[in-house]
C-alpha cells in the first residue's frame, strides 16, 4: 500500500519560515540574550515571537498582543534610511517600534527589560528619541486616540 502524502498549507509567503529561521540562527549575541528574557512569557507574561515577518520585513521581536516591535541594533543602524522605511511600513500596519542598542542589551539588560515592560504596560505611550533609545508610538485605533485626548484635557 502506498503511503499517504500530507500536504501542508500555510498563509505565509513561500520561504518566510526558512528566512526567519536563518535570521534566528545568525542573530547577534545581544538578540540571543534578550530572547532569554522574552521567551516563554518571562517578561510580564507577554508573548513574544522572534524574527516575526511583517510584510516583506522581519521584526527582531514582536509582541502581537500589544502590537509592539522591539529592534536590537548595532551602530550600522544609526540614521539608516532602510530602517526608516521599514519602521514606516510596520507603523502603517499598526505596530509601535522600540529600538535599542546592542550595547545596552549586553550591559544594561535589566533596564532594557524594564523599558520594554513600561511600553507593554502602557506607561510609555509617546514618541521618544534619545541617543540610546528610540520609541515610536502608534495608537491602535481612533477610540484610543480620543480617550487619550479626553484624559489629557
Amino acid at each position: 500500500m502506498g503511503e499517504a502524502v500530507h500536504e501542508t498549507r500555510s498563509r505565509r509567503k513561500t520561504g518566510t519560515t526558512k528566512r526567519a529561521r536563518n535570521l534566528r540562527q545568525t542573530g547577534n549575541q545581544a538578540e540571543a540574550l534578550l530572547w532569554l528574557e522574552l521567551k516563554t512569557r518571562k517578561l510580564g507574561g507577554y508573548r513574544f515571537t522572534r524574527q516575526f515577518s511583517i510584510g516583506p520585513f522581519f521584526a527582531d521581536f514582536a509582541c502581537r498582543e500589544k502590537w509592539l516591535v522591539v529592534e536590537v541594533d548595532g551602530h550600522q543602524h544609526a540614521d539608516s534610511s532602510y530602517d526608516r522605511r521599514r519602521d514606516d511600513f510596520m507603523r502603517a500596519q499598526g505596530y509601535s517600534i522600540l529600538r535599542l542598542w546592542n550595547h545596552d542589551v549586553l550591559k544594561h539588560r535589566t533596564s532594557v527589560c524594564e523599558t520594554i515592560l513600561a511600553v507593554l504596560d502602557g506607561r510609555l505611550a509617546e514618541n521618544i528619541a534619545v541617543s540610546d533609545l528610540r520609541f515610536v508610538f502608534t495608537p491602535r485605533s481612533l477610540d484610543s486616540i480620543s480617550s487619550k485626548t479626553e484624559l489629557s484635557s
